[in-house]
C-alpha cells in the first residue's frame, strides 16, 4: 500500500479533495503528514499524523513513504524543512526500497519580477522557466525549487515542482481579511490596497489539490509546472467581487502603507500583477478542473465553502409572547451574546422612514447625476408612498407595508450572514405565512399541507415566552408611569391588548401552528420560573461567528479586571465594615461589662460595710478589750506558748458570755480558733 506523507500541506487546515476523485485512491493509499496547529482535530482523511519530531524522527517517516509533498506557498518556515528533506532522502537513495517521488508546492512570487512576454498581453508559461526572476524576499523559494529538481534526475527518486497561484476556497487565508471584512459588515466600504489593477494569478485549493494527484497517478515526465486557473482578475475585481456577495458591494481604494488587518508577506502576495498560464497542466495532465474560471466566477460557492469551513453560520430566532412579557429586553441580551440584528417592528419602522428622509436630504446636497436623480427620486417615491399609508391608517403602516420593509430587512446582507432575533413579529397565521413565503414560487401547491415558505427568511429557533396574567400585570404595575405610557402599557390599553394576544393565540390555525407545520417546534418557556437568556442559549447552543476582536478582547479583558478590581475592593470595605462593627460591639460590650462590674463591686463593698457595722461595734465593746488585756498578761508572765496561754484566756472569757446567738458564736469561733477548737467548745458548752 502507498504512502503520502503531506508536510503541512494541502489537507492540514482543513481543506479536503473532491471525495469522488479520492475514492479510488483511497484503497490503495495512506495519508499521513505533519500538521502545523498542534491543538486542532485529526483529519478524518488521514491515517496519522505527526507532531513536533525531530529530524532524526522526521527522516524515518519519510523513509517509509512513496510520495512527500512539502507545501511553501504560505509556510516559509518550511523552506529550511524542505531543503533538509530532500537532501536527506537524496543521501538515503541506496536504502530505498523502492522508488519515491518529492513533489514541492512552491509560490507564483518566484516570478513575481518577470518581465512580461513581448507583446505584453501574452501570458507566462512553463517554456519561460529559465528567465523566471523571483520577488527578493522569495529568493529562498526559488533555491529550493532549483534543488528539488536538481536531487531529482536519479530512478529511485523523482522530484516534481508545482508553483501555485495565491489559493483560496474553504476557509480562505490570504484573501480571509476582505471575507471577513465583508461579511462582518462593521465598515463601510472593503479596502483595496493601492490602486487594485494588478492581475492576481489564482487557484481554487481543491484545483491545486487535484494538481498533485494527477503528478501521483500519471508520473509525467515534465517536473516542473504553473498551477493556476483561466482567470484574469485584478485584485480590485476579486474585493469588489466579495464585497458584493458578503456585504454591501462598496470598495475603496486606500494606500498600501495605510493597510491594516493583513500581514506584511500578504501584502506581498496582493500586490504581485502577472499574467500567467498553465500550458503543461494542461497538456500533460488530466485535472478535473472545480473553479477553471476562477474565483470571480465562482464566488457564490467559494464564500459557501468559506461559511461552511469557518461555521459563520447565521443564527435566526423569532420571539413570541404576551405583552410585558419581556421580549424586548430578552432579545437585546441574545443579540449581544450571538452578535445578531434586533428587529423590532416598530424601531424598524422608525429607522426606516428616517432613512428615506436622510437619503433624499443627502441627494438633494450631491453633484446631479443619473445615478444620484435614480436613487432620489426612488427615494421620494418610497418617503411619499409610506407619508400616504399613514395617512389612510391613523398615523400608522397597513400589514403589507410593514411585512414589506421587514421582509427587507430580514433579507439584507447583514441578516444574512449573522442572522436575527425577530421580536415580537408576525402575531397571527397569515402573517407569518405572507412574511415567510418563497417569492420564487411561481405556483402553490395546493395539495401541501405545508406552506411554502423561504429558507432564508424563515427562523431556525422559535421561542414562545408566556407567564400568567396576574404575573404580567403586576409587572406593568410597577412600572414608573411615563414609562407605562410610552410604551402604551397604562392600564386600559395593557388590559385590552392582553386579551387581543390571549383571542388571537387562540384562533383554529395561530403563528404557533404554523411553524408547528413547518416543524420548527416552538420552544415555551415559563418566564416566571426560569432564566429565560440561559434556557435559550441552551437551545440554540454556541454562537456561531467570529470571536472578538483584539480591541473587544482587551474591552472584554479591562471590563473584567476592573470587575475583579471592584468586587475586592467591596469585599475589603464589607471585611473592614464588619471588623469595625465586631470592634464596636465588643467595645460597647466591654464597656458595659466594666460598668456592670464596677456596680457589682459597689455594692458589694456596701453591703459588706453594712453588714459588717454591727460586727465591729461588738468586737471593739466586747472582745477587743479582752484580747488587749490577754496580750498585756502574755508580756507580764511570758508563758513558754504564747498562743496557747492566750487561747485559755480567751476560752474562760467566752464560757462566762451568754451566746443568745449561736450563729454569731459559730462565726466568731471561726474567726479566732482552729476547727478542731471550735467543735471542742460547741460540744461543751451546747447546754448553755
Amino acid at each position: 500500500m502507498n504512502c503520502i506523507n503531506i508536510i503541512n500541506g494541502l489537507l492540514n487546515d482543513g481543506e479536503e479533495e473532491d471525495k469522488h476523485e479520492l475514492s479510488s485512491e483511497a484503497t490503495r493509499c495512506q495519508i499521513v503528514g505533519t500538521v502545523a496547529n498542534k491543538e486542532a482535530k485529526k483529519l478524518r482523511f488521514a491515517s496519522d499524523e505527526y507532531r513536533s519530531l525531530s529530524r532524526e524522527e522526521l527522516l524515518q517517516c519519510l523513509m517509509q513513504c512513496d510520495v512527500i509533498v512539502y507545501n511553501i506557498t504560505e509556510h516559509n518556515d518550511l523552506i529550511d524543512e524542505a531543503t533538509w528533506a530532500i537532501s536527506a532522502l537524496h543521501s538515503e537513495i541506496e536504502h530505498f526500497g523502492s522508488p519515491k517521488m518529492f513533489i514541492l508546492l512552491s509560490t507564483i512570487m518566484t516570478w513575481a519580477m518577470t518581465k512580461p512576454a513581448d507583446p505584453p498581453d501574452i501570458p507566462l508559461t512553463e517554456d519561460d522557466y529559465k528567465r523566471r526572476r523571483p520577488h527578493p524576499n522569495f529568493k529562498e523559494h526559488t533555491s529550493t525549487e532549483k534543488l528539488v529538481l536538481k536531487l531529482g534526475k536519479t530512478s529511485k527518486l523523482a522530484t516534481y515542482v508545482v508553483t501555485s497561484g495565491l489559493q483560496y476556497g474553504m476557509g480562505e487565508n490570504i484573501f480571509h481579511f476582505f471575507f471577513k471584512t465583508a461579511w462582518l459588515g462593521e465598515l463601510s466600504s472593503v479596502p483595496v490596497f493601492g490602486p487594485g489593477t494588478n492581475v492576481i494569478p489564482t487557484i481554487h485549493i481543491h484545483d491545486l489539490a487535484r494538481v498533485v494527484q494527477n503528478i501521483i497517478d500519471r508520473k509525467p515526465k515534465t517536473h516542473y509546472f504553473i498551477a493556476v486557473d483561466d482567470s484574469k482578475n485584478t485584485f480590485e475585481d476579486i474585493v469588489k467581487t466579495i464585497a458584493s456577495t458578503l456585504g454591501s458591494g462598496k470598495v475603496e481604494n486606500i494606500p498600501k502603507e495605510d493597510a491594516y488587518g493583513t500581514k506584511e508577506t500578504d501584502l506581498l502576495y496582493l500586490s504581485v500583477n502577472l499574467q500567467t498560464e498553465s500550458v503543461f497542466l494542461k497538456d500533460r495532465l488530466n485535472v478535473h478542473w472545480e473553479c477553471e474560471s476562477g474565483i470571480v466566477d465562482n464566488i457564490l460557492q467559494v464564500v459557501e465553502e468559506y461559511k461552511q469551513t469557518r461555521q459563520l453560520l447565521p443564527i435566526k430566532i423569532c420571539l413570541l409572547g404576551p405583552p410585558a412579557v419581556g421580549k424586548s429586553s430578552v432579545a437585546v441580551k441574545l443579540c449581544r451574546y450571538y452578535k445578531l440584528h434586533n428587529i423590532d417592528v416598530s424601531e424598524t419602522l422608525s429607522f426606516e422612514c428616517t432613512v428615506c428622509v436622510f437619503q433624499e436630504e443627502l441627494l438633494e446636497g450631491n453633484e446631479k447625476t443619473s445615478e444620484n436623480e435614480e436613487m432620489l427620486i426612488s427615494a421620494e417615491a418610497q418617503l411619499k408612498t409610506l407619508k400616504n399609508n399613514m395617512l389612510l391608517n391613523d398615523g400608522q403602516l397597513d400589514d403589507r407595508h410593514v411585512m414589506h420593509i421587514i421582509r427587507e430587512k430580514l433579507n439584507s446582507k447583514p441578516c444574512r450572514n449573522q442572522g436575527f432575533v425577530l421580536d415580537g413579529y408576525p402575531k397571527t397565521y397569515t402573517q407569518a405565512k405572507e412574511l415567510f413565503h418563497d417569492e420564487n414560487m411561481e405556483v402553490e401547491d395546493t395539495r401541501s399541507t405545508i406552506p411554502q415558505y423561504s429558507k432564508v427568511l424563515v427562523p431556525d429557533f422559535v421561542i414562545s415566552l408566556d407567564a400568567t396574567d396576574e404575573f404580567l400585570k403586576e409587572r406593568v404595575r410597577s412600572l414608573p408611569q411615563n414609562v407605562a405610557e410610552e410604551m402604551h402599557y397604562t392600564q386600559d390599553e395593557f388590559t385590552a391588548s392582553l386579551a387581543k394576544f390571549r383571542e388571537t393565540l387562540a384562533e383554529d390555525e395561530s403563528v404557533l401552528d404554523y411553524f408547528d407545520y413547518l416543524e420548527i417546534h416552538p420552544e415555551h418557556i415559563d418566564c416566571e420560573n426560569v432564566d429565560t437568556v440561559e434556557k435559550i442559549i441552551k437551545t440554540v447552543g454556541r454562537p456561531k461567528n467570529y470571536g472578538l476582536s483584539p480591541e473587544e478582547m482587551e474591552e472584554e479583558r479591562k471590563r473584567k479586571e476592573d470587575e475583579r478590581h471592584l468586587q475586592l475592593k467591596q469585599e475589603e470595605v464589607e471585611k473592614e465594615l464588619r471588623q469595625r462593627l465586631e470592634n464596636d460591639k465588643m467595645t460597647a460590650l466591654l464597656e458595659e461589662w466594666n460598668r456592670n462590674m464596677a456596680e457589682v463591686k459597689k455594692q458589694e463593698h456596701e453591703l459588706l460595710e453594712t453588714r459588717s457595722v454591727p460586727m465591729r461595734h461588738y468586737l471593739m465593746k466586747y472582745v477587743m478589750p479582752t484580747v488587749i488585756q490577754g496580750l498585756m498578761d502574755c508580756c507580764k508572765v511570758k508563758p513558754d506558748d504564747p498562743v496557747d496561754f492566750l487561747v485559755t484566756l480567751l476560752i474562760d472569757f467566752i464560757s462566762r458570755v451568754l451566746f443568745n446567738n449561736i450563729l454569731f458564736l459559730f462565726t466568731l469561733c471561726h474567726i479566732f480558733f482552729t476547727p478542731f477548737q471550735a467543735e471542742y467548745l460547741f460540744r461543751n458548752n451546747s447546754d448553755d
